[in-house]
């Protein structure tokens, strides 16, 4: 019993075997002949079946380009080396950034301008790790104006009392 057979329960069919089950022909030119039109006939329909399956995944898609100075968030991905540059393992949000774009390398990479705690980071990243950076006022957090004594002490206000009980 062959390593096929004991898988999948029946005998490997070769190319060879395409003929008419029925019939013991000996090998020669009409059998070589069958087996070249039906192998085109396979082709053929793999071709076809390709095709209509690149036309469904074609529908969806869309290219995404970036032009240089745009700002793109990073995938946070541990086998990009993102995760594993990222101090903090626990809690990780699924993107960091924005970033600047530098440069295009190519069709679908990109150079980005890193900050010095990414600096042991390739600073060249593929277009599927990338996402458009869409500029929001809402993003900007302002601080308040905080006074820092000379003994690194900050007077802190309380908005209100919540209970008097000691």
């Amino acid at each position: 019993m062959t390593p096929f057979e004991a898988l999948y329960g029946r005998r490997c069919r070769t190319p060879l075997c395409w003929y008419e089950s029925g019939e013991n022909a000996v090998l020669g030119p009409k059998i070589v002949q069958e087996t070249t039109e039906k192998i085109k006939m396979i082709r053929e329909k793999m071709k076809a079946s390709q095709s209509r399956q690149k036309s469904y995944h074609d529908k969806r898609r869309k290219d995404i380009e970036f032009q240089e100075g745009d700002h793109v968030f990073l995938r946070v991905t541990s086998t990009t080396g993102v995760g594993r540059a990222l101090k903090s393992k626990k809690l990780t949000s699924r993107f960091i950034g924005p970033y600047q774009i530098l440069e295009k390398i190519g069709k679908v990479a990109y150079r980005i301008a890193l900050p010095p705690s990414l600096s042991n980071l390739h600073n060249v990243f593929h277009v599927s790790q990338l996402r458009k950076y869409v500029a929001d006022p809402s993003h900007v957090i302002e601080s308040d104006d905080i006074r820092v004594r000379d003994n690194l002490t900050v007077e802190t206000i309380p908005l209100r009392i919540e209970g008097r009980e000691v």
